[in-house]
């Protein structure tokens, strides 16, 4: 899973599903502190600009900044602090000892914090999700990089998953059939990612030509 999607995934399934922190680390086998750090930005923090370094000269300021972040709700969007003026402030009022550019920087991130909605996800029942996914095995003592086609239907959550060799077109077809199989039926509508498996090509008004082979299954 790309890490921007798992970063979504994470941070959904806290804020808008109301998960704990706990299960969602168990769920998508990652760290609980890894879920702090999702949690605490809207979208991952570019290399270098969010680190040990950064929290450290920031400590002790950061409710500082809420605070003055929060005033300004109350106010004329003219009246409201810039970056640079919140850096003044920490400066000359705090002793503040950094640099503009963490401030400004944490000043952004607060208030796209602040501006991020989440639209609830409704799944209704009869409708299925389907992806390709890798992960690496051990067979005979060699490790081993499986593709897995993942069948799921949202609603219920129930998953259905057949490793393969290689995703190829093949492999997209026959896992199909398998999950019809497993399900005990076909979903009144499957959501696919543009797939090379799937789609030929995009046509001009949005349209999907489909594969040859997804078309004939």
């Amino acid at each position: 899973m790309k890490r921007v999607e798992l970063y979504q995934k994470v941070r959904r399934a806290v804020l808008v599903a109301g998960d704990s922190r706990r299960k969602t680390a168990a769920y998508f086998g990652i760290s609980r502190k890894t879920v702090d750090k999702m949690l605490k930005f809207p979208e991952p923090p570019v290399h270098g600009c969010a680190g040990g370094s950064y929290s450290r000269k920031l400590a002790g300021f950061t409710s500082i900044i809420d605070g003055i972040l929060e005033a300004d709700r109350t106010v004329h969007s003219k009246q409201r602090h810039t970056g640079t003026r919140i850096f003044e402030r920490l400066r000359d009022e705090h002793g503040f000892s950094g640099g503009i550019s963490i401030v400004r920087a944490y000043v952004s991130r607060a208030r796209l914090r602040s501006r991020e909605v989440f639209i609830p996800l409704m799944h209704r029942p009869g409708h299925a999700q389907v992806d390709f996914g890798e992960a690496d095995g051990t067979i005979g003592g060699k490790r081993v990089r499986f593709h897995y086609f993942c069948m799921d239907l949202p609603h219920s959550d129930a998953p259905f998953v057949k490793a393969y060799a290689a995703e190829v077109a093949e492999a997209f077809c026959d896992g199909h059939v398998a999950g019809f199989a497993f399900f005990g039926g076909i979903p009144r509508s499957i959501l696919y990612d543009n797939t090379r498996l799937a789609v030929a090509r995009i046509l001009g008004d949005g349209q999907r030509e489909r594969s040859r082979m997804f078309a004939g299954l």
